[in-house]
């Protein structure tokens, strides 16, 4: 499993400080041009929020795919903690969806978040944004400054076309489908929020 999940993903907005290892690599022998300049970047001073949206519908159970999700949270779970980020977790499934932790920064991963949840039924993906967003908005309240992350794993086997949260200030789909015949929802969803489209093999070693 990658353990870089997290910090490939700039936590920072480029500032205004040239890094200049990063930019001489990037001028090789050339000389130095605009496009060669790489900028340290500056942690957000509110910290980070990564807030996870897990696929626990019926689907999900067929190919291990929820199984293959949840190896994956734990380690995209244990990077926050080493960076000492905020997390949150929302399973959604077949009865809704539901806060299993944070936001908080977490000290170390509890089986029993995931426990209980059985996976079946429909897949209400737009139950599970609406929590995100609920509780990506109070974290924007509580910290204006904080950067916020929105991972949403799922197979994309619904017809419910969300919103994407206002208070995502980035947005990843993490596309579970499988199968020789694909909707391909999670790369339209992506297209049309402008978010980034993984598949879970991506983020593995």
């Amino acid at each position: 499993m990658s353990r870089g999940a997290l910090r490939e993903r700039p936590h920072g907005r480029p500032g205004k400080r040239i890094a200049w290892p990063q930019t001489i690599v990037a001028k090789r022998q050339g000389a130095l041009r605009a496009e060669h300049l790489r900028f340290v970047r500056e942690a957000p001073r509110g910290g980070v929020l990564h807030c996870f949206v897990l696929d626990c519908s019926g689907s999900m159970l067929g190919g291990r795919q929820l199984a293959l999700a949840k190896g994956l949270l734990v380690a995209l779970f244990d990077q926050a903690s080493t960076a000492r980020a905020e997390a949150a977790l929302v399973c959604f499934g077949g009865a809704g969806a539901d806060v299993r932790f944070g936001p908080a920064v977490p000290r170390w991963w509890n089986e029993r978040w995931l426990g209980p949840v059985g996976g079946g039924g429909g897949t209400p993906l737009i139950d599970g944004i609406r929590r995100a967003a609920q509780v990506l908005g109070r974290s924007a309240r509580r910290k204006p400054a904080q950067r916020r992350w929105l991972w949403i794993l799922t197979d994309g086997r619904t017809s419910d076309q969300p919103t994407r949260p206002p208070e995502a200030d980035e947005v990843v789909f993490v596309d579970f489908e499988r199968g020789s015949i694909r909707l391909g929802r999670c790369a339209m969803l992506a297209e049309a929020w402008g978010a980034r489209l993984h598949t879970p093999e991506e983020l593995m070693d």
